[in-house]
């Protein structure tokens, strides 16, 4: 690598770090934001669809994108990505009703699919120190899931500040986004394939297909159907025969879009199911942090229980991607499962008399020792057990896990929080003496967070017991993930992350013909 072409890495670098920090950050700055577009364009009773619809995008066209950037040019998809990503933003930010809002969201959504494994990628490629390389995908993992916590607080302070407003929580990422889009284009040199790959279209669509709709079963379950619905079994029925037909159609394809070879990896299958668990605890904490927070604590907002956890992510990524290179994978994934015990039993703990000093650590724990090193490690994982060939779709993959446990953690959580909830309000409804129909209102969670002092004492008491108590039971969620997690880990495999052979006579700034191209 020449002089000229070394000065030109941590420009390629800034620009992958904005444009990875844009994406992520971009859904939670829109959840605070959604009153006050609501406000403005109305469409309340579609608004879950702003947020389903970027994430059914994102995570239905990742291991798309990863796919298509091995087979021609990690540059080229992931400035499609960047691109799709700032026309989604720019139209999100002219909508004038709800309905333009998510078909403008799907657009965002597909360049978000792009960015994040494309990004470790270009690292791993870029790189070809392994200490490097660890540290800098810890940095890029830690964007992320910072970026997961800061963005409810950014995105109220745009929302609700008058000179800015709601739209600017959209127009806020033109900036980075052009910024990184240029650098990109001018700083990262890649050679063409000689070859012309061939797509698996039927793969391809069976893909979109199942992701979209188990992640709506998922999505819907519990809250807009029962579980037990002819909706809900009809879309995880069509799933399974989508998902069958998938892997059918992968083994005979003859460049599918998902290798089912590097499956037989266990260190790829391992930590496949190590990010799933992950997936778990992390979404399923942070989407009811914020109201075990408010209504159960009694805080003003979420940011003391959510800010301790921030920048603990990004030191454990970084922290993470360099012990890799010291210690086992399987090593490092064990302790933070056993750790994520630990975390997610002291949430299944807390009440409104625990010290602020006790949450203040387990948050640090979860973001320190659970959430921040599994970011990074298992990139580092992925891009070690591959062949060079298979490096895009195998970081689409960590993603891909991530974001389906997720989902399905959130599901289930709020089933059993909401189930919980639902025969306790109803006890208060029968022994309250209030009008039946005084008590209907006040027998909700929300009303403790935004009109506590309007309630008599006991209505008060009540309802945040019933509330703690869900919440106990809905933490369980993600013990039980770390605690699978912590039973898969040894099973990883003793690998760590070690520099690749040098590729004869080609330049990885440069990038790599066909199978290699940055």
């Amino acid at each position: 690598m020449t002089a000229k072409e070394s000065s030109r890495m941590p420009l390629v670098i800034a620009a992958m770090a904005l444009g990875l920090f844009m994406s992520s950050l971009d859904n939670t700055i829109v959840s605070a934001s959604i009153n006050e577009v609501i406000k403005d364009i109305g469409g309340f009773d579609k608004m879950s669809w702003v947020f389903t619809a970027y994430m059914l995008a994102t995570t239905s066209t990742m291991l798309i994108f990863g796919k298509m950037s091995d087979l021609f040019g990690r540059k080229l998809f992931y400035l499609i990505g960047v691109g799709l990503f700032l026309l989604g933003s720019s139209l999100c930010g002219t909508a004038h009703t709800i309905e333009q809002l998510i078909v403008y969201r799907v657009i965002q959504g597909v360049g978000s699919g792009a960015l994040f494994p494309i990004s470790f990628t270009i690292i791993y490629s870029l790189s070809s120190d392994p200490k490097q390389a660890a540290k800098m995908s810890g940095v890029f993992a830690g964007i992320f899931g910072i970026s997961s916590v800061l963005g409810p607080q950014i995105g109220t302070w745009i929302s609700e500040a008058s000179w800015l407003g709601w739209r600017w929580c959209f127009y806020v990422n033109l900036p980075f986004g052009i910024l990184s889009f240029l650098v990109l284009m001018f700083s990262l040199k890649e050679s063409r394939s000689e070859t012309k790959p061939k797509v698996d279209y039927l793969g391809t669509f069976l893909l979109i297909l199942s992701t979209v709709s188990l992640l709506l079963g998922l999505e819907w379950g519990g809250k807009d159907y029962p579980w037990g619905s002819t909706e809900i079994i009809g879309l995880f029925t069509f799933a399974g025969v989508c998902i069958a037909a998938f892997l059918f159609v992968e083994s005979k394809a003859k460049e599918p879009v998902l290798p089912l070879v590097i499956f037989k990896n266990k260190t790829v299958s391992g930590t496949s199911f190590v990010v799933f668990c992950q997936g778990v605890i992390m979404f399923s904490a942070i989407t009811y942090l914020p109201i075990l927070s408010v209504a159960v604590m009694g805080n003003a907002n979420s940011n003391s229980v959510l800010t301790p956890v921030m920048f603990p992510i990004m030191i454990g990524a970084i922290l993470g991607g360099y012990i890799s290179t010291k210690l086992s994978y399987r090593t490092i994934m064990a302790f933070s499962m056993a750790m994520g015990i630990f975390a997610a039993y002291m949430l299944s703990t807390m009440t409104h008399h625990t010290d602020k000093y006790i949450v203040t650590f387990v948050m640090v724990v979860l973001g320190l020792f659970v959430l921040g090193p599994i970011m990074s490690v298992s990139q580092n994982a992925m891009a070690q057990s591959v062949d060079p060939k298979y490096m895009g779709i195998a970081s689409s993959v960590v993603g891909f896990w991530r974001s389906i446990g997720g989902v399905m953690g959130a599901a289930i959580t709020a089933t059993i929080v909401n189930g919980h909830l639902k025969d306790k309000m109803t006890e208060f409804i029968k022994v309250s003496q209030l009008p039946h129909e005084q008590a209907v209102q006040m027998a909700k969670p929300e009303v403790l967070m935004q009109a506590k002092d309007k309630l008599p004492p006991e209505a008060v008491e009540f309802i945040r017991n019933a509330l703690e108590t869900a919440l106990h039971n809905g933490f369980m969620v993600g013990l039980i993930a770390c605690v699978l997690g912590l039973l898969v880990s040894p099973f990883v495999g003793a690998q760590r992350y070690q520099a690749r052979k040098p590729v004869e006579n080609k330049d990885p700034l440069k990038g790599m013909q066909s199978e290699h191209s940055v």
